[in-house]
C-alpha cells in the first residue's frame, strides 16, 4: 500500500495516550474535581453527623421506651402507655430506615470520593514529566497520531 491509501483511523488503544495529554480536557477535569470534592467532602462530614445523631437517638428512644414500659409495668396508671410505646417503637424503626438510606449513600460518596482521589493521583501522575522523555518527544516525533494528514506536526 502507499501512503496516500492507508488508514489514518486508529483503534481505541492507540488513541489511549492521545486522551490523556490533552491540556484543555485536563483541565476541565481538574477543575470540575476541585469543585466537586469539597461539596463531596462536606456532604460526607454531614451523612458522618447525620448518622451520629440518629444513632444517638435511636439510643434515646430506646432509653425512653424502656423507661416507660417500666412505669407502665409499675404502676396501674389510668392512661394506656401501650400507644406511647408502640409510637416510639415505629419512630425507631422508621429512624432505623433512614440511617440505613443515610448509610448507603455514604458508602456511594466514599467511593465517588475514592474516585475523585485516583483520578487526582493518575492526572498529578500524568502532569509531572518523565525523566525519560525530552520536550522534543512529546510535541510529536514518538506520537505520530498528533501529526496530520499530510506529514507536517500541528503547531
Amino acid at each position: 500500500m502507499d501512503g496516500d491509501t492507508e488508514s489514518t483511523n486508529t483503534s481505541i488503544e492507540d488513541k489511549t495516550e492521545d486522551f490523556c495529554d490533552n491540556p484543555t480536557r485536563d483541565a476541565l477535569t481538574e477543575g470540575l474535581m476541585c469543585l466537586l470534592k469539597p461539596t463531596i467532602d462536606q456532604l460526607d462530614e454531614r451523612v458522618r453527623a447525620t448518622r451520629i445523631s440518629q444513632i444517638e437517638l435511636k439510643q434515646q428512644i430506646d432509653g425512653l421506651a424502656e423507661e416507660i414500659k417500666r412505669i407502665s409495668d409499675e404502676q396501674q396508671c389510668p392512661l394506656d402507655l401501650e400507644n406511647y410505646v408502640k409510637k416510639l417503637l415505629n419512630a425507631k424503626r422508621r429512624i432505623t430506615v433512614v440511617s440505613n438510606i443515610l448509610q448507603v449513600a455514604q458508602e456511594r460518596l466514599n467511593k465517588v470520593h475514592q474516585l475523585i482521589e485516583r483520578e487526582s493521583a493518575r492526572r498529578k501522575a500524568l502532569t509531572e514529566p518523565s525523566p525519560v522523555t525530552s520536550p522534543s518527544t512529546v510535541a510529536g516525533e514518538l506520537n505520530p497520531s498528533i501529526q496530520q494528514k499530510d506529514g507536517d506536526p500541528l503547531h
